[in-house]
C-alpha cells in the first residue's frame, strides 16, 4: 500500500501524539470534551494505518478499509475504561483488527466493478468456446483470442472466485472428513525454526525489564527511540545503546 491520501486525509502528515497528550486527551473525552476526541482521533489514525498495512489491500480498495478501521478506533474509544490502567493503544488494536476482517469478511471489499465482470464473462465464453472444439483452454490461448494481456485473464478469474474456507471438506467417507487445511504443509513452523522461537524466548527472558520493554516498544508496537525516551523516562541516546546492548546479549545467547 503506496497511497498517501486516504479517504481525503493526507496520511504523510497525521500529527503524532506523545503518551503524555494521549493520557490527558482520553481523560478530557470521558468528560464530555468534543475538540479532545476529534484531536485524540487524528492523532491515532496513524495506529489505524499501521494495521491496515498488515492486510493485502489492492489501492483501490484501501480508503474502504481505512475507514472501517476509524470505526474500530472510535468504538475503542467510547468503550476505553480509564481505571483499568491498560494503555489504550493494547485496547484499541484488537478492536480495529475485529473491525477490519468484519469488513472483510462480510465481502464489502470484494464488490467487482462491472468492466472486470464483463471482462470475466468474455473469458469464460471464450474459454467454453475452446473447450468445445476440444482444444486445451489455456490461459495464454485465452488471452490470444480476445486480444488482451494474460494478467487481465488471471485477474479477471480471480476477481468472481469464491474464496474456501481452510475448513472445507475434500473428502468425506465412513465418517472421516478430510479438510482443505489438512493437505496444507506449514514450511514456517518447521522443528528448527520451532527450536530457534524457543532459543529466542529464552534469551529474550535473561534481559532485564527495562530492556525487554524498550523491545516491546520498539519492535511489537513499532515506536521510534525518541517515543519510547518519552514514555520510559531516559534520554534518546540511552533508548539507543539499551536497544543495541539487548540485541547484542539476545545473539549471545541464541547462537
Amino acid at each position: 500500500m503506496q497511497k498517501v491520501e486516504i479517504c481525503g486525509v493526507d496520511t504523510s502528515g497525521l500529527p503524532k501524539l506523545t503518551a503524555k497528550e494521549n493520557e490527558e486527551l482520553i481523560i478530557k473525552i470521558k468528560q464530555g470534551d468534543k475538540r479532545a476526541r476529534d484531536r485524540f482521533i487524528v492523532g491515532n489514525m496513524r495506529l489505524v494505518l499501521s494495521l491496515v498495512k498488515r492486510f493485502r489491500v489492492k489501492n483501490l480498495g484501501v480508503d474502504d478499509v481505512f475507514q472501517a478501521g476509524c470505526v474500530g478506533l472510535i468504538k475503542a474509544i467510547d468503550g476505553f475504561d480509564v481505571s483499568v490502567g491498560v494503555k489504550f493503544s493494547t485496547y484499541a488494536v484488537p478492536m480495529i483488527v475485529g473491525e477490519i476482517k468484519r469488513y472483510l469478511r462480510d465481502g464489502n471489499s470484494l464488490r467487482v466493478s462491472r468492466s472486470i465482470r464483463d471482462m470475466a464473462y468474455r473469458v469464460l465464453k471464450t474459454r467454453e468456446e475452446i473447450e468445445s472444439r476440444d482444444e486445451e483452454a489455456t490461459i495464454e490461448r485465452i488471452a490470444k483470442e480476445l486480444q488482451v494481456a494474460e494478467r487481465e485473464v488471471v485477474y479477471a478469474l480471480d476477481a468472481i472466485s469464491d474464496p474456501v474456507s481452510l475448513y472445507e471438506p475434500m473428502y468425506n467417507k465412513s465418517g472421516d472428513t478430510l479438510l482443505l487445511m489438512d493437505q496444507l504443509c506449514d514450511e514456517k513452523n518447521t522443528d528448527e525454526i520451532w527450536t530457534e522461537h524457543v532459543a529466542l524466548g529464552e534469551a529474550i527472558e535473561k534481559l532485564g525489564e527495562r530492556e525487554k520493554k524498550i523491545l516491546f516498544l520498539r519492535y511489537y508496537e513499532g515506536k521510534t527511540q525518541t517515543e519510547i525516551s518519552e514514555e520510559v523516562g531516559i534520554s534518546q541516546a540511552q533508548v539507543s545503546r539499551l536497544e543495541k546492548n539487548a540485541l547484542n546479549n539476545i545473539r549471545l545467547n541464541i547462537s
